[in-house]
């Protein structure tokens, strides 16, 4: 087969999307119980915003809004939340005053950091359980699923923040 020459897709099969359905399952029990150990007061949408803005830098309310895919006001909810609790900051940009974003303090920083330490432990744990079924085209199907619904690898993702997006003020706080 050349390259120009599209490959055949073979149709998802039912014991494969129920295996997927049923994994998920447990991934979400194992991040949901990952941040409320941390810090039982973050809700998951919340901790996503979280996550944009440390592995982001700072942004406007109306990408946290797309990025999340929730309405403007929603996101912009969210934030004030956060922001009362300490764990997002809004300031002015410095090149373009009319620009408002948000950043995730030091403290916001932290529960990410620490919810993704708890989540790393328990999939250590569960992969230390069931060591006889990682075989290596097992890694590699999970990594280009991964892949394929658009998610980064850890240094990926971590490489998205850097001290650039520290707690040191930018422009006029708001």
């Amino acid at each position: 087969m050349s390259i120009t020459e599209p490959v055949p897709v073979e149709p998802a099969q039912p014991d494969t999307v129920k295996a997927l359905v049923l994994a998920s399952r447990a991934f979400v029990g194992v991040a949901a119980r990952s941040f409320a150990v941390v810090d039982p007061d973050v809700t998951l949408p919340q901790f996503r915003v979280l996550v944009v803005l440390v592995a982001r830098g700072p942004q406007r309310s109306s990408d946290i809004a797309d990025e999340l895919q929730v309405n403007p006001s929603t996101a912009t909810r969210m934030l004030d939340r956060l922001i009362r609790k300490g764990l997002v900051r809004r300031s002015r940009s410095a090149s373009d005053r009319r620009a408002v974003q948000v950043r995730a303090t030091a403290e916001g920083r932290q529960i990410v950091e620490q919810t993704m330490a708890h989540r790393r432990a328990e999939l250590q744990r569960i992969v230390e359980n069931t060591c006889g079924l990682w075989q290596p085209a097992v890694v590699t199907a999970l990594t280009t699923f991964a892949e394929a619904a658009g998610e980064n690898d850890d240094q990926q993702w971590w490489l998205g923040w850097n001290e650039q997006y520290s707690d040191a003020p930018t422009g006029a706080e708001r």
